[in-house]
């Protein structure tokens, strides 16, 4: 290749390269405009609930703040929606599932795939806090509506295993879950009530021109950006300035990141990454991530609502339905206020020219003060304002019950004492009636953490190699540190589930229960060692039930024991074993699923038979 053909080859890539950059970036405008109503909801839902209520969308757009229709009106906020929103997350933080993995048959290869994607997901949501993840996403969907995921492969996470010819440390690797807010997010269909529906999504956050340099080796001149990426109107009189709005910070020296995913089609077979910043392409290429059903490429995002919206993508929030209660609620104590401040101070009617005016308005009635009026004219007299009229109390209450009612927690769940509810009954019909309106946000979670599961098995069965280090906390609490193929994660062969949505109050009152019932009990009627331990653990009390009774540790011996004999170790009983637990563990050993699905069960099943008969003998 000539010299001149290499210079037009690099002229038509560049030219190509700015192409692409402006059809993203002009792109992302539209999407950014579209979804402006959208945008100025959310920045409304934020102010109410960090307690800035006196305002609203600007016809033009973007949040305003209202102005006083008098000088002297009082314009005090009594946020009820902040406590109630922090009732529904605590709620909620309850009731957050946790991740496991049942195997789709009774197959050997499913029941020893389910039991790596179990361990797996239990050992990454420790490593990367996802628990922390979902919590954080759940105060933005419980704020905006939804909330997204944002499932990725860190080259730089995990253990370092070498060294590059650079002497840089090279790592394992690791999945990532973000929590990105609703302003990142820009589909290119608003209507679509689920990601599977949107063709093109566009994930654009605002970074540092550092952030770039490091992570693309590009050079950016950088400005002023919104963080939330969005102009919020200014007050009538003010210079338009980006992020006026409560919460909407500006970053100094910054770009805003667009990355464009496709799903693939006929013209891109595995799905389109575009990554643009300040007018320049970063990065153009396939999808990177095989996180999809059948081998295919689909975008790292899962998605969670507090209350789907027919036809939109957005979900709704509590506090849309709560922000015309509040309204109504502020201007009810307000004006209560009002009233008591004319009774308290009194209003003075003066005739005219009786009295020096200026001088009674600027020190008011001092106890004391020796208040001199014109001669032969009428003394001052106070006016009668009456009394609070009882309107006011009625209003104020059924406000109060309108937001339990539209919020779907009940003042149990924010009050030690309800103040209507006596009966236990009641108390328990509240409760039961708190987590029915909470079902629905429940299950969104729930949906949430299965499809964030699924990804990152799919991640670490694309990236993970042939040897992966893995340490986890087993049974009776021993650490376990083993290897595992990444090609042994067949995720499309195992359905997921999660722990029943349950609160612990609900699973300890369910114990107490079944004990009654004498479920928890031997032929006898008695309360076995290894059921009161789990009681107690259960309640909290593990550690102390460990510290009176040498029981647990007899299990765990015979845990121990188990391993030894299926690697072919003669162990023989000790005189000082509790041989009953030994029996019943060893024996359930035998009666597990993982015993049956090995295949070489058959080489020490004869190994564990004898062990068990010596325990029975030595029982006698």
């Amino acid at each position: 290749m000539t010299k001149a053909e290499e210079t037009e080859e690099k002229t038509t890539r560049e030219r190509e390269e700015e192409r692409i950059a402006r059809e993203v970036t002009e792109d992302f405008l539209k999407r950014r405009e579209e979804r402006r109503s959208v945008e100025n909801g959310w920045l409304l839902n934020i102010n109410f609930f960090s307690g800035n209520q006196y305002c609203d969308v600007s016809p033009l757009g973007g949040v305003v703040e209202e102005d006083k229709r008098f000088y002297w009106q009082s314009r005090r906020v009594f946020n009820h929606i902040a406590p109630t929103i922090d009732s529904r997350i605590a709620k909620l933080e309850k009731m957050k599932p946790e991740l496991r993995v049942r195997a789709f048959s009774d197959e050997d290869g499913d029941v020893q795939a389910a039991k790596l994607a179990t361990d797996v997901l239990k050992y990454v949501q420790e490593r990367i806090g996802l628990r922390e993840t979902v919590s954080k996403a759940m105060v933005w969907s419980e704020t905006c509506g939804s909330a997204f995921y944002k499932v990725v492969w860190d080259e730089k996470g995990g253990r370092q295993v070498a060294v590059d010819l650079e002497e840089k440390p090279v790592f394992e690797g690791e999945a990532q879950v973000i929590a990105v807010p609703p302003f990142e997010i820009f589909p290119d269909r608003l209507d679509a009530e689920d990601l599977e529906s949107v063709g093109s999504l566009i994930h654009a956050q605002a970074v540092s021109v550092e952030y770039i340099m490091e992570k693309f080796g590009v050079a950016l001149e950088g400005g002023d950006v919104s963080s939330m990426l969005v102009r919020s109107e200014p007050a009538a009189g003010k210079l338009p300035t980006e992020g006026t709005s409560m919460r909407n910070m500006t970053l100094k020296n910054a770009e805003i990141l667009i990355e464009r995913y496709t799903r693939p089609n006929s013209e891109f077979p595995k799905g389109r990454l575009e990554i643009v910043a300040g007018g320049k392409l970063l990065y153009v290429g396939d999808l990177p991530y095989v996180n999809e059903e059948r081998g295919q490429r689909g975008f790292p995002f899962v998605k969670q609502d507090c209350l789907r919206l027919p036809g939109a993508f957005f979900a709704s929030s509590v506090i849309d339905r709560l922000i015309p209660v509040q309204r109504a609620y502020n201007a009810v104590r307000n004006r209560k206020h009002e009233f008591l401040n004319r009774l308290s101070m009194g209003v003075l009617t003066v005739e005219d020219g009786s009295v020096d005016t200026e001088e009674l308005a600027e020190e008011g009635l001092l106890p004391g003060k020796i208040l001199v009026y014109r001669q032969g004219g009428k003394a001052p007299e106070m006016l009668d304002c009456g009394n609070v009229p009882t309107e006011f109390k009625d209003e104020e209450e059924w406000l109060e019950k309108e937001f339990a009612l539209i919020s779907g927690v009940s003042d149990l769940s924010q009050n030690s004492t309800p103040a209507r509810v006596t009966s236990a009954t009641g108390l328990q019909l509240l409760l039961s009636q708190d987590e029915s309106r909470l079902s629905a946000t429940v299950a969104s979670i729930e949906r949430a953490m299965k499809e964030v599961g699924r990804q990152i098995l799919r991640l670490y069965r694309q990236f993970a190699g042939t040897a992966r280090l893995m340490t986890l906390t087993g049974e009776n609490r021993k650490t376990q540190v083993y290897y595992f193929n990444a090609a042994s994660l067949a995720v499309n062969d195992v359905q997921f589930e999660s722990q029943e949505a349950v609160t612990p109050e609900e699973k300890r009152a369910t114990l107490l229960k079944l004990y009654e019932a004498g479920l928890l009990t031997d032929d006898e009627g008695k309360l076995t060692a290894e059921n009161k331990n789990r009681i107690l653990e259960a309640f909290g009390f593990g550690g102390y039930e460990n510290a009176k009774d040498i029981s647990a540790l007899h299990i765990a011996k015979a845990a121990e024991e188990n391993i030894g004999i299926k690697q072919g170790e003669e162990i023989a009983p000790d005189e000082y074993d509790d041989h009953g637990l030994h029996i019943r563990e060893h024996t359930r050993f035998l009666l597990s699923a993982e015993f049956r699905s090995d295949k070489k069960n058959g080489e020490y099943k004869q190994r564990f038979l004898a062990h068990i008969q010596a325990h029975k003998r030595a029982q006698k």
